[in-house]
């Protein structure tokens, strides 16, 4: 499945650096987990929103959706699965308090090296080294992602909520269910193997390695509001992120129509970013919601 990265071959290397021991020791580290690691240790994340024209969507929609979310700096912000830095690096420079927690030892090691240096340590999204209520707002933008159990994703959101005070936002990213089939259907691999992975995926949501990402789950609307109900998030609102044109950007892209298509794809996506019936239709969901102010 070749959404929502882009994979140049496999990787054979293990965690490494000072963050391996803390990862051997975390509760819950299974072989998936180590795989997802293994996985993301030799990908380059911290390039990929640059390199193709529905990456780019997410990064500058994410942003926005960030700006137009997050209570206003110095505020406290927790962001979690946050990778190389991608987003916490541009909130520090707009003035919030930023830490950020993550998985993978690598990814932490270039959010320190980083300039501005982020304050990065290695964990797990279901287990946070954080007290309660400590953030103004805490991000989810990948946990969700490669968490298949619906219970860890649930433990995922609920640990978010948990070290966000009373009142504050949590903010969730998923991959949509139909993100596969529309990326398929703009670049014609329609092969009978692709349509019965496409089937498999529709029926459960889970994806497997082996067709260039590693183990992920891809989320219908629906279940993703009811796993931040459940985790005891309120008012939630969810945008479709690239918006419905995300494909035809990707379709345009190296053509005399580029600049046009893809200006056009990211206004659509504004426009229609919380429309219920064709959120689904973006890559990315983000997912929105307060904490109770009280009985959590």
């Amino acid at each position: 499945m070749p959404l929502p990265i882009e994979v140049r071959g496999t990787c054979a290397e293990k965690c490494a650096g000072p963050g391996r021991d803390r990862l051997a020791t975390m509760a819950g580290v299974d072989q998936k987990i180590r795989e997802i690691v293994s996985f993301y240790t030799g990908y380059d994340e911290a390039g990929r929103l640059d390199r193709r024209a529905s990456f780019q969507l997410e990064r500058i929609r994410t942003l926005e959706l960030l700006e137009q979310h997050l209570p206003p700096a110095p505020a406290s912000i927790l962001d979690v699965g946050g990778g190389p830095g991608a987003y916490a690096r541009p909130l520090l420079g707009a003035g919030y308090r930023v830490r950020l927690i993550d998985l993978v030892p690598a990814h932490v090691e270039q959010a320190r090296a980083g300039q501005p240096p982020i304050d990065a340590v290695v964990g797990d999204a279901r287990e946070l080294p954080e007290p309660d209520g400590f953030h103004d707002a805490t991000l989810l933008l990948g946990p969700l992602y490669h968490l298949q159990d619906r219970g860890d994703r649930v433990r995922a959101l609920s640990e978010a909520v948990r070290v966000t005070r009373p009142g504050g936002v949590v903010v969730a990213a998923a991959i949509s269910r139909f993100a596969g089939p529309i990326d398929f259907a703009v670049t014609g691999r329609l092969g009978p193997a692709i349509v019965e992975e496409t089937r498999q995926i529709l029926t459960d949501g889970i994806n497997h390695p082996g067709l260039g990402f590693t183990h992920a789950y891809f989320h219908r609307v629906a279940d993703l509001i009811a796993e931040c109900r459940e985790a005891g998030l309120t008012g939630i609102t969810v945008h479709g992120v690239e918006g419905p044109a995300w494909g035809a950007a990707e379709a345009a892209a190296g053509t005399p129509a580029e600049e046009v298509v893809f200006d056009g794809a990211l206004k659509l996506a504004r426009v229609c970013g919380t429309e219920p019936e064709i959120v689904a239709a973006s890559a990315h969901l983000l997912a929105v919601g307060v904490r109770e102010t009280s009985g959590r």
